[in-house]
């Protein structure tokens, strides 16, 4: 039976390139993300260029009927999940008294709501398998506080414990459970999120997506729980816990500071 992949943000960054891996690895795909032109395009390009096929389903995650709309999209065309990707996401900047509240409640059912929802939903479809897989996009930005994108950096922390989590829960299992945690890296989410002017960077090596696609897929495959990107990216965590969670977080809001 063909291995079919969901991939949710499919249209950009990240999301875009672990699509185009998997296409090539020979799954088959289900793709959803806002913007239906995007997702169309890349449909036609991936089956021209890898013959596979690919369903897109166009829908904004953050709505709360969004994940069964995709379920019962599965369902009706009898497509068979054997990797569930989560990685849409959105963040946003400045200072959480002067954040719009629609804003962060997008991004909570986003980051949060809909990631858990959707797993929630595939899981009992993903445990038939002889091998299924569940890749859940955090970030650096799990393993400490972050002033200035205070429910971003939140939002990741719940990301990754929620995949360990459940990386346990399931390690007797046929499903590998991946929490990628990139750093700063090249894509649509600092313009998005109104990050151009921070500090963050120019401080730090700031990776292609492609390059962190290629790295969370082969830890995916490989049944890594934790995926952190790049050398200084591996450090910080384990410097991070021998130094006060004071000093950690005042020193995160300077490098988040803009410029």
């Amino acid at each position: 039976m063909k291995k079919t992949a969901l991939i949710t943000g499919a249209s950009s960054g990240i999301g875009l390139e672990l699509t185009r891996i998997f296409a090539r690895e020979g799954f088959n795909l289900l793709i959803t993300a806002r913007r239906e032109e995007r997702l169309l395009s890349l449909k036609q390009e991936l089956e021209k260029e890898f013959g596979i096929h690919v369903h897109t389903f166009t829908v904004d995650l953050s709505l709360n009927d969004a994940p069964i709309a995709i379920f019962d999209f599965v369902k009706e065309e009898k497509i068979e999940i054997n990797a569930l990707i989560n990685n849409a996401g959105i963040g946003d900047y400045g200072f959480f008294k002067d954040a719009d509240w629609s804003r962060l409640s997008v991004m909570i059912d986003l980051n949060i709501k809909s990631l858990t929802h959707l797993t929630h939903l595939f899981l009992p479809q993903l445990m038939k398998y002889d091998k299924a897989y569940i890749m859940n996009v955090a970030s650096t930005a799990a393993f400490q506080p972050g002033p200035l994108m205070s429910v971003y950096y939140a939002s990741k922390n719940y990301v990754l414990a929620f995949s360990e989590a459940l990386s346990n829960e399931l390690a007797d299992t046929n499903i590998n459970v991946s929490a990628l945690c990139p750093g700063p890296t090249e894509s649509e989410f600092q313009d998005v999120a109104n990050m151009k002017k921070s500090k963050l960077f120019d401080r730090f090596p700031v990776a292609s997506s492609k390059e962190v696609a290629e790295y969370g897929f082969k830890s995916l495959m490989k049944g890594k729980r934790v995926a952190i990107y790049g050398i200084a990216n591996k450090i910080a965590p384990k410097f991070i816990s021998l130094v006060p969670r004071r000093w950690v977080t005042a020193a995160v809001r300077k490098i988040q500071e803009r410029k």
